[in-house]
């Protein structure tokens, strides 16, 4: 450090640094949590939808199994409001929690996929070309110039 010979003569011309004291680690120690391992969620095949009666399948195979909604929430993890939602059909259960109802109520609220059959238009109104028609039309004009 340099300082003027009025404020050299206060001090000494060697220093030495004060060892810093210590200080209390204001953190305590964390526990060290058990390793928990996670569950992967079950894909659900999409060949699968819900009934449509599920909320008249519910209540009736909770109580027959003399569950309050807090038991059937407790055991599927689920929130009590929702389980009321989906028993008065104001709520559609998506197809995992389907799942976890089937399994603690012995029901089947998923059933496979009926695919819409395609109807034929038969109706006697014009329909207008379509491409089909288009490439019909294409293919003749071909033909006819060979």
């Amino acid at each position: 450090m340099t300082v003027c010979s009025q404020c050299s003569k206060l001090g000494s011309g060697y220093w030495e640094p004060r060892p810093q004291p210590r200080a209390k680690q204001s953190m305590k120690r964390q526990p060290i949590q058990p390793f928990v391992k996670i569950k992967q969620r079950t894909t659900v095949p999409e060949t699968l939808e819900l009934v449509d009666n599920f909320a008249q399948l519910v209540r009736p195979a909770r109580e027959g199994l003399g569950m309050s909604h807090e038991d059937l929430g407790r055991t599927i993890r689920e929130r009590v409001s929702v389980l009321r939602k989906i028993e008065s059909g104001k709520m559609v259960p998506d197809l995992g929690l389907a799942e976890k109802l089937e399994h603690t109520l012995k029901i089947k609220l998923r059933v496979p996929t009926s695919e819409p059959k395609a109807q034929l238009s038969s109706s006697s109104k014009p329909r207008g070309t379509t491409l089909g028609d288009l490439i019909k039309f294409k293919l003749k004009e071909e033909e006819a110039e060979k």
